[in-house]
C-alpha cells in the first residue's frame, strides 16, 4: 500500500473515500458545513452518535472532491488515545476496501500530530492485512491502494512518521506472515532461509548455527526437543549494529521462541485446536519483523536477534518424559513434560545470548496456557528480574497500544521447580504454570537484566475483529522496535 502526506482542506482531497473521526456529544469541525444537515440527521435517528466502532458513508458528499465522506465514531474525546486512532483507522480500512475504496483519505485532527499520523498509517495497513495466501478461489481481491494522511500542514517531523508508521506496520505485518506458514512450508530450517533472505534485503548481518554447531557448544536442552523431529533444528542470529558504538556499552538482545509446530511430543497435545500449532513460533516471528524495522529505522544501540527453531514432534527418537538433559550453562534439567519444550530451547538462546555480550535480554513466547487462564486474550504477560529493564518494555508497549501486565516472580515460586534427579524440572506442577515458567528461564539469565514476555493469549486471534483479521497478531514488533529506539 502507499502512503502520502498531503495538506490540503478536506473538501479538496481527492479520494474513494475520505475519513473523519467524529465524537460523542461533539459539534461537527468548520471544514464538515457541507455536510451538516447528514450529519444532524445521523445524529436524531440515532444511526450515528460518535461511538467507538460506528461507521456512516455519504456517496457523492456535496462540496467535496472525494466519492465518499466516512464518518467515524472515536467515542469520547478524553478516551481517544492513538492505539484507538490506530484501531479507527484499521477498522476503517477494512470496512471500506470491501465497498470498493482503493484510495483512502485521513483526516488528522488535535495536538499531537506526529503520533497520529504514524498510528494512523500503522492502523490502514495492519487493518489491510488478510491471512489468504494459499486460497485459489477466492473473490475478486479488494485491497486498498493508497492510504493518504490530510494535515493541516506538511513538514519533515509529519512525513517522518508516515515513513515511521508504514515501517513499523509492514514489518509487523511481515511477523503475521510468518506465524501463519503452515508447518510443511515453514520448517525450521525454511524460517532460517527467511531470515536471511530479510536480513540480506534489509542489511542486516544474518548467521546460522546448525544442529553439528549446537551439539560442539552443547545445547542439549534445545537439540532434546529437536531429537524427535526429521527436521533439523537452527539457532537463527540476526545482527543490527549502527554506526557508532554507543558510550554505553549496551547490547540488546531479542530471543524469540521459534517451535514451528508442536505437537508436545511424547506429552501429546490434544487433537482440537492442534492446528494452530503453527504460530508456537510467534514470538521469533516478532524478534524478525523487529530487526527488519530497526534496519530502516536505525537505533543508537546494537540489538542481535536470536531464534533457537525447532520442531516439537512424536517419533522414535523423541525425549522421553523423565530424560534428563544438560544445558548449555552446564545445568541439568529434569524433563517432566515434553510440551514443556519453549523454555528448553530458549533458555540455551539466553545463554548464547550472553556469551555474544548481550547487556541486556528481552525474550517473547508463547510459551504457557497458563497465562490465557490468567490474562485472557488481552494483556502479555510480563516478568523480570530487574526493574529498570522492566520500565522500558512497560513504556514502549504502552506507547504503542500493546498491553502488558506485570507478574509476580517471588522467591517462592522457585521451589516449583525442584527436582530429585536433576538440578532443576522443567515445569511446576499446575498452579502458578506461567510463573514457575518464567523463574525457569531466570534461572538461565542470571543477573543480567532480562524480561520475559508471555504471548501465548496474545499472539493468535481466534475469530476477527473489526480492526484485525483472524490468526496472527505480529504482537511486541512494535513494542520491541519501540524499545530500541529509546533506549
Amino acid at each position: 500500500m502507499k502512503t502520502k502526506l498531503i495538506s490540503q482542506p478536506l473538501a479538496r482531497a481527492e479520494a474513494d473515500a475520505v475519513a473523519v473521526v467524529l465524537f460523542e456529544d461533539e459539534t461537527p469541525p468548520p471544514e464538515l458545513k457541507p455536510a451538516a444537515t447528514w450529519l444532524d440527521d445521523l445524529r436524531a435517528s440515532g444511526e450515528f452518535t460518535g461511538k467507538p466502532g460506528e461507521l456512516a458513508v455519504l456517496h457523492r458528499p456535496q462540496g467535496f472532491a472525494a466519492k465518499r465522506l466516512a464518518a467515524v465514531g472515536g467515542g469520547k474525546k478524553e478516551d481517544f488515545d492513538l492505539a484507538a486512532l490506530r484501531r479507527a483507522a484499521a477498522s476503517t480500512a477494512r470496512i471500506l476496501k470491501q465497498k470498493g475504496v482503493k484510495t483512502l483519505a485521513w483526516s488528522l485532527a488535535g495536538g499531537n500530530l506526529q503520533g497520529a499520523a504514524e498510528a494512523a498509517v500503522e492502523g490502514a495497513i495492519l487493518g489491510e492485512f488478510e491471512p489468504d495466501r494459499y486460497k485459489t478461489f477466492t473473490k475478486e481481491s479488494k485491497a486498498l491502494d493508497a492510504f493518504q494522511v490530510i494535515a493541516p500542514w506538511e513538514g519533515s517531523e509529519l512525513a517522518s512518521a508516515v515513513e515511521r508508521g508504514k515501517i513499523l506496520a509492514e514489518a509487523q505485518n511481515f511477523a503475521r506472515d510468518l506465524a501463519n506458514e503452515p508447518a510443511n512450508r515453514l520448517t525450521p530450517m525454511l524460517l532460517a532461509d527467511r531470515a536471511r533472505a530479510m536480513a540480506s534485503e534489509a542489511g542486516l548481518e544474518c548467521e546460522v548455527l546448525d544442529q553439528d554447531r549446537m551439539r560442539q557448544l552443547g545445547m542439549g536442552a534445545l537439540l532434546g526437543v529437536a531429537q524427535g523431529s526429521a527436521e533439523p533444528p537452527a539457532l537463527i542470529l540476526v545482527r543490527y549494529k549502527p554506526a557508532e558504538t554507543p558510550k554505553s556499552g549496551d547490547h540488546l538482545a531479542l530471543v524469540g521462541k521459534g517451535v514451528t509446530f508442536d505437537t508436545g511430543g511424547v506429552s501429546i497435545k490434544p487433537a482440537d485446536g492442534m492446528e494452530k500449532m503453527k504460530y508456537d513460533m510467534a514470538g521469533g516471528a516478532a524478534v524478525l519483523g523487529a530487526m527488519r524495522a530497526l534496519a530502516e529505522l536505525k537505533p543508537g544501540i546494537p540489538v542481535t536477534a536470536l531464534v533457537p527453531a525447532v520442531e516439537n514432534m512424536v517419533g522414535g527418537k523423541a525425549q522421553r518424559p523423565g530424560d534428563i538433559v544438560t544445558s548449555l550453562d552446564g545445568k541439568t534439567i529434569e524433563v517432566l513434560n515434553t510440551d514443556a519444550e519453549g523454555r528448553l530451547i530458549l533458555i540455551d538462546a539466553l545463554t548464547y545470548a550472553k556469551r555474544l555480550g548481550c547487556t541486556h535480554l528481552v525474550d517473547a513466547a508463547t510459551l504457557t496456557g497458563a497465562i490465557v487462564v490468567a490474562l485472557g486474550n488481552v494483556n502479555i504477560g510480563v516478568f523480570t528480574n530487574n526493574e529498570g529493564l522492566l520500565g522500558r518494555v512497560m513504556a514502549a508497549a504502552k506507547t504503542e497500544g500493546e498491553k502488558a501486565w506485570h507478574m509476580p516472580l517471588d522467591e517462592e515460586y522457585k521451589d516449583l521447580l525442584k527436582s530429585a534427579f536433576a538440578d532443576l524440572a522443567n515445569i511446576g506442577g499446575r498452579w502458578g504454570g506461567a510463573v514457575s515458567a518464567a523463574w525457569f528461564l531466570r534461572e538461565f539469565a542470571g543477573d543480567t537484566p532480562w524480561v520475559h514476555l508471555d504471548i501465548a493469549g496474545t499472539a493468535w486471534l481466534d475469530d476477527a475483529k473489526p480492526y484485525m483479521a483472524k490468526g496472527p497478531t505480529g504482537v511486541c514488533v512494535r513494542t520491541f522496535a519501540r524499545l530500541a529506539m529509546e533506549w
